[in-house]
């Protein structure tokens, strides 16, 4: 088995193709993960403290997040993208591990943003869309010589992290579904925007209440899902997964209140775009003409930096000692003063100089075409003129001599590939390393499926004989690391165990001074989680705190916590305030009916009980008459 892998992977590591996508790829995961930070920097004192805003918790929290947040900011970036791809990883083992991220506000999305950032250690997505590439092509060009960083990675850099995050979880989570009754019967995608705790603010009713449609949907997901992992290695068909995949995931966007699990499972699918679609991007001709002082040591950094950023390839840099004779626009200009501005000549012939030049610089380049707006306005305009004259007459340049000649470069001044080459070695057993590695994720998977996939569903819970418990504790110590580390784990989301009598829906409301009712931000009036609560929130409420088996204990601390922090970002005073609960109930079936949502949304509230605090800071959840855990 390691021989065959080892041979296999050796072909794709011979394979080398352009790295864009997977530079892509790093942008997206930066992006969702420093959303999410920003997210937990909103809720901190809700998901954080023992009790929100009263028993605070410890200083560092903030720390870590603002460091979690420069880290993801520096992946997105890509600057010092290795270093920060170790921190980045670091984190989610510590807040995922260590704090109430670690169960009561899982995210449904922590365990696979966990996995990715572990291959994101490993991953060269610095060789494209980076500014690791800008350090580098500015540290070894000289005058004249313009350094060119590696920009080609394995085909397995797309293949394995695609195969890992998306197959493995998808495959896992089919198992699953054939489980659950409403997935069987076609109904996966429709039950949870009927249920209000699930649903989002987008009225879907125009696909809700076409039924066959939505059994079309159901089956085609859990035939997707096990088809994505034998497909995927098959050129012909990574276009038909990409575009089902992003179908399906903006789907749950749109139709659900956990956009942040979509994103996330949308950022790995720029992995599975084709190589080719990157180049449609970049224009086949450049449209603007740059002519510089090519002995000037700022202007060639000026080039670097400006071709960096010109992801559409629409300027050509050339420089005036060599090119000056052969653009025509140029011939006017008194050889005395050609040297001292930097010239544009657009495909018309038209020539600009200095600041202008600039200014058509941004707007070729077309995402920073505001800035050259900017620049053109009355008195900007002057202000950067002269500010323009001021440096580029008071530059240095020097003759060429030997110091022209490019600093001596090669991939051995990357730290990262020395560290390859030292610790890797050659490609064989690169490929030998990578082949137990694949090995190792595919028993750990395989034991996650078979115990929670399989087994548990057999035996509708934990096992039954003596050998059986033992086998059991022994795989759950296995999972437990594969959870924690790699991000394996069970993908049993919206089953059947979860939806099938979850028929109570629970709100909090209060009075204001002059009597009347207002429902917290948190549960509006028809049973909807409203933003921001979305994503790990409204997980912690509807999946934690409220379910079909209410543990009473867990509902107290949770309207405890409800309470303190929309409370308090409501300006009440909670130790004055008498809070009301309220309940509502809901259908759940395991098949289709017509108009479901509109029915649960409509249905009536009633008053159960009240939340209120002491002057100590407990609380005391009243509920007269009424068994919350018989429910």
């Amino acid at each position: 088995m390691i021989r065959l892998l080892r041979g296999l992977i050796q072909q794709g590591l011979a394979k080398q193709v352009n790295a864009t996508g997977l530079g892509v790829f790093r942008i997206l995961v930066g992006l969702v993960i420093l959303q999410e930070v920003f997210y937990l920097m909103y809720f901190r004192h809700l998901i954080f403290d023992r009790v929100p805003f009263v028993d605070q918790a410890s200083p560092v929290v903030d720390l870590f997040l603002w460091l979690w947040a420069v880290l993801a900011a520096f992946i997105v970036l890509g600057l010092f993208t290795r270093f920060a791809a170790v921190g980045n990883y670091l984190l989610w083992l510590v807040f995922v591990g260590f704090t109430p991220m670690w169960l009561d506000f899982d995210g449904g999305f922590d365990q696979m943003m966990t996995g990715i950032s572990f291959l994101l250690m490993f991953l060269p997505s610095e060789r494209a869309c980076s500014l690791d590439n800008l350090r580098l092509k500015l540290k070894f060009s000289s005058p004249g010589r313009h350094y060119q960083p590696r920009t080609s990675v394995s085909v397995l850099c797309y293949l394995l992290p695609l195969a890992i995050v998306l197959g493995l979880l998808y495959l896992d989570a089919g198992i699953h579904k054939l489980s659950a009754e409403f997935w069987r019967n076609g109904m996966g995608s429709w039950l949870p925007p009927t249920h209000p705790y699930y649903m989002s603010p987008l009225n879907m009713r125009w696909l809700l209440e076409n039924e066959w449609l939505e059994r079309v949907i159901g089956y085609s997901l859990i035939t997707f899902q096990f088809l994505f992992l034998p497909l995927l290695w098959f050129r012909w068909a990574r276009v038909p997964l990409l575009l089902i995949g992003v179908s399906f995931h903006i789907g749950i966007i749109l139709s659900l209140n956990i956009y942040q699990f979509g994103f996330g499972m949308l950022a790995p699918y720029a992995l599975l775009v084709p190589i080719s679609w990157w180049k449609v991007l970049r224009q086949q001709s450049a449209s603007l003409t740059i002519y510089y002082d090519g002995l000037c040591p700022l202007c060639n950094r000026t080039v670097i930096i400006l071709s960096h950023f010109d992801l559409l390839n629409a300027i050509a840099f050339k420089d005036l000692q060599t090119h000056a004779k052969s653009c025509r626009a140029l011939d006017f200009i008194p050889e005395a003063q050609l040297l001292k501005d930097l010239y544009a000549v657009d495909r018309q012939g038209w020539l600009f100089a200095g600041v202008d030049a600039y200014a058509q610089i941004l707007s070729a380049m077309v995402y920073p075409a505001p800035l050259a707006w900017i620049v053109w306005l009355p008195g900007i305009n002057q202000i950067a003129k002269a500010i323009y004259r001021r440096i580029a007459d008071n530059r240095t340049r020097f003759l060429c001599n030997e110091s022209c000649a490019p600093l001596a470069v090669n991939s051995q001044d990357e730290f990262w590939v020395q560290f390859s080459a030292q610790y890797v070695g050659t490609p064989r057993r690169q490929a030998t390393r990578i082949a137990k590695f694949l090995l190792l994720v595919a028993l750990l998977q395989l034991n996650s499926t078979l115990q929670f996939g399989v087994f548990y569903r057999i035996n509708k819970g934990h096992a039954t004989t003596e050998l059986g418990q033992v086998l059991e504790g022994a795989s759950n110590s296995i999972l437990f690391l594969s959870h924690t580390f790699l991000g394996i784990t069970p993908h049993a989301l919206y089953m059947h165990d979860h939806f099938a009598g979850y028929n109570h829906l629970l709100a909090v409301a209060y009075k204001d001074t002059e009597g009347q009712e207002h429902f917290l931000p948190f549960v509006n009036e028809e049973g909807r989680i409203v933003a921001p609560n979305w994503g790990r929130v409204q997980c912690w409420w509807a999946n934690i705190a409220v379910t079909p088996h209410i543990k009473r204990q867990r509902l107290n601390k949770a309207l405890m916590q409800v309470t303190a922090f929309w409370g308090e970002k409501e300006g009440l005073d909670v130790r004055k305030t008498v809070f009301l609960l309220k309940m509502k109930e809901v259908r759940v079936p395991m098949d289709w009916e017509p108009n479901l949502r509109e029915y649960n949304l409509r249905q009536p509230w009633k008053d159960i009980g009240t939340v209120i605090w002491d002057d100590v800071g407990h609380v005391v959840v009243d509920t007269p008459g009424i068994d919350l855990e018989a429910l």
